[in-house]
């Protein structure tokens, strides 16, 4: 998952102005006029299931990154938000179009089906700018920043609204699309009816980010970068380790296998949080 940018105004200033603060709605113009695009501003982190690679969805293009560092995937500057992997090769993204291209400020919801090669738009060309998506329990949820509203959808163009919470980010349970939990202002919250209500949890850490491994570990991150991890949403949090940057995206693979993003850096940590590297 990923922050948003504070353009929403009911949602989250302090916690989004900590946190990665620099990606708008519009265009996205590389930070340098010639040659490839440098990957800043992370707004995504998956694992393709087909082969284990990892790709970031960042304000400038969608990159794959291993040990000889991020490569610019199918040469398209544009703002990736949201982005997450729905399958092997099968990537779902959300954004803004790069610079020159055409099409509306805001390109809704986009898929691709050969790694990020290509993309095409699914649906809500215009009228959505999902900031965080996610695909679990065979549907894609997603945050439009441009409403307010977590939407959720099982063929990628028809939209049911669960709810106008204000939120930062969402994670869904893996075992059941019952148990969805929020990040908001006032900390922690848990939804048990599929997202449409949701109620807090005060003993959770204020937290900014959060990720659902399958295995059933919690992941969250503070938006100082301390990592923090729970069995429960509601029963106790351990403080592991913590990022040397604001945070920008976080996601959970397995109790063990942490992905972050912080100041423009993919980070892997292999001991749950504890210690984190460049992959």
């Amino acid at each position: 998952m990923s922050l948003p940018k504070p353009a929403r105004t009911l949602i989250l200033l302090p916690l989004t102005l900590l946190a990665i603060g620099g990606c708008g709605s519009g265009t996205a113009s590389p930070p340098e006029a010639e040659g490839t695009p440098a990957m800043e501003h992370i707004h995504g982190i998956d694992v393709d299931p087909a082969d284990g690679a990892v790709y970031a969805g960042t304000h400038h293009g969608l990159f794959r990154v291993d040990d000889d560092g991020a490569e610019l995937v199918g040469g398209h500057v544009q703002d990736f938000m949201g982005f997450t992997a729905a399958g092997p090769g099968h990537f779902l993204a959300s954004g803004h179009p790069g610079e020159g291209q055409d099409g509306p400020s805001s390109v809704g919801l986009i898929e691709s089906t050969d790694t990020g090669e290509s993309w095409t738009e699914a649906s809500l060309g215009g009228e959505a700018d999902f900031h965080a998506l996610e695909y679990r329990h065979d549907r894609v949820y997603g945050l439009n920043s441009m409403t307010g509203q977590l939407l959720t959808s099982d063929d990628l163009t028809t939209w049911e609204e669960l709810t106008r919470t204000a939120m930062a980010d969402f994670a869904v349970d893996p075992r059941t699309p019952d148990v969805v939990v929020a990040t908001t202002q006032d900390g922690l919250a848990r939804s048990t009816d599929g997202g449409r209500t949701f109620e807090a949890l005060p003993s959770a850490p204020l937290l900014v980010l959060v990720s659902w491994a399958d295995d059933g570990t919690l992941v969250g991150v503070t938006p100082e970068g301390a990592i923090h991890t729970a069995g429960d949403p509601a029963g106790d949090w351990a403080e592991r380790g913590r990022l040397d940057a604001p945070p920008e995206a976080l996601t959970a693979i397995s109790s063990s296998e942490i992905y972050a993003g912080a100041g423009g850096t993919v980070l892997l940590s292999e001991d749950g949080g504890e210690t984190f590297s460049e992959p």
